[in-house]
């Protein structure tokens, strides 16, 4: 085992030592120059607005019938105390006080029903929307070359009439 890797060692060292390489630079004729484009897409966007009636909510309805209880409700109560006497007054009152409450709430939906028409205001809406646009950007030129059978290809931003290689051979 000790041998077999002192045997690799010294084959890599001396295959190393006599190892060479040389670097040298050529140059090749471009035979075609193509522009080259992207196509790029941009969105702007905008907005689309309008007026709209929207209903208004009138919660001023409840308050009227709870007005309307109210004074019922004390009005029947003074007249059911005007009215009993006795130990049945306090009946009278509390029931005129009840049937009071009932009748002005009653009266107060009714001519709220009658009397209140719906009510709008305007509000504007508005959506966003986009615009999208297309088109061609020049993005540099395509320059293609033959060397020895392989096609080279070196993009830049301006047509080039050669290519410079920077070749390295290793033996």
């Amino acid at each position: 085992m000790k041998k077999s890797f002192i045997l690799i060692c010294s084959i890599a060292l001396s295959t190393s030592l006599f190892a060479e390489t040389i670097s040298y630079t050529e140059s090749v004729r471009v035979i075609k120059s193509t522009p080259q484009y992207r196509t790029v897409t941009t969105r702007t966007p905008y907005q689309e607005c309008w007026d709209e009636q929207v209903p208004v909510n009138s919660n001023n309805n409840v308050a009227n019938d709870n007005i309307g209880a109210l004074i019922g409700g004390v009005a029947g109560g003074i007249l059911g105390h005007q009215v009993g006497g006795g130990s049945g007054k306090t009946a009278a009152t509390v029931g005129g006080a009840i049937i009071g409450t009932l009748v002005g709430k009653n009266l107060s939906q009714n001519q709220n029903q009658n009397y209140n028409e719906p009510t709008y205001r305007n509000q504007r809406r508005c959506v966003t929307k986009y615009e999208e646009r297309s088109s061609e950007k020049f993005v540099g030129y395509k320059n293609i070359a033959n060397y020895r059978g392989k096609t080279i290809v070196k993009y830049s931003d301006r047509p080039l009439h050669r290519i410079r290689l920077h070749i390295t051979v290793g033996y």
